[in-house]
C-alpha cells in the first residue's frame, strides 16, 4: 500500500473560502485565488510515491464537483469541526501512513511532503508548524489504533491549534518537518511575496 496524502478542500465558492482574507479582496477574488492556489497545489505535489486524495467539504458538493481533477479519488470529510473530520481521515484511510495537509499554503513541495513521509519512519506522528501557532500538515503511521481523543478540545484558529493537537496524542513520538505559511489575510499573501523575491 502506498502511503496517502490527503488534501482538506472546500468549493471555492465567495463566502465559503478564505473569508478572512474575503475581507480585504473581495468574497469573488478570495475565492478565485483559493480555485487557482489549489490548482496548482494539486499539480506541484502529485507523485507516484503516494496516493493523493481530496477530502471534500461541503460533503454533497464536494463529491460532485466539475472543479477539482477528476482523476483524483474523493472522500467527503462529514460533519464537525476540523478536528471531527481529520480524526475520521485518520480512522477510515486505508492501512499505512496518512498525512494531511491544508490548501491554503503555496510553500508545499513534492519535497516537503516526502519528508513528511520520512519522519514517520521514526515517530509515529508528524507536523508541519506554521508561524501563527496552527499547522500546514499533520500525518500519521497509524501502526496501532488512532488515539480515542485524537483533537479534542483543540482551539482551532488560535494559537494554541499545534500545542492542543499534540497534546491529544499521548504516548505518541512526534516529529516536527518544515515551518510553512498558510494564507488567511492579505497580510499572509504580501509576506509569501517578499519572501520569494
Amino acid at each position: 500500500m502506498r502511503p496517502q496524502l490527503v488534501v482538506m478542500v472546500k468549493e471555492p465558492l465567495p463566502g465559503r473560502v478564505k473569508t478572512r482574507l474575503g475581507r480585504d479582496l473581495g468574497m469573488t477574488a478570495s475565492a478565485w485565488w483559493f480555485r487557482h492556489q489549489v490548482a496548482a497545489l494539486l499539480r506541484r505535489i502529485e507523485s507516484p510515491k503516494w496516493e493523493t486524495v481530496l477530502a471534500v467539504a461541503p460533503d454533497h458538493a464536494g463529491m460532485q464537483s466539475r472543479v477539482w481533477p477528476e482523476h483524483l479519488p474523493r472522500i467527503a470529510q462529514g460533519g464537525g469541526d476540523l478536528g471531527d473530520r481529520m480524526a475520521r481521515v485518520f480512522r477510515s484511510a486505508a492501512p499505512g501512513p496518512v498525512c494531511i495537509i491544508g490548501a491554503d499554503i503555496p510553500g508545499i513541495t513534492k519535497d516537503r511532503i516526502s519528508e513528511a513521509f520520512q519522519a514517520l519512519g521514526n515517530h509515529d506522528a508528524t507536523f508541519g508548524p506554521a508561524p501563527d501557532g496552527g499547522y500546514w500538515l499533520v500525518g500519521m503511521k497509524r501502526v496501532g489504533p488512532v488515539p480515542s481523543g485524537l483533537f479534542e478540545g483543540v482551539r482551532w484558529s488560535s494559537e494554541h491549534a499545534l500545542a492542543d493537537s499534540k497534546a491529544t496524542m499521548k504516548d505518541l513520538r512526534i516529529g516536527h518537518v518544515a515551518t510553512l505559511r498558510d494564507v488567511d489575510t492579505v497580510a499572509d499573501l504580501k509576506a509569501l511575496k517578499h519572501l520569494s523575491r
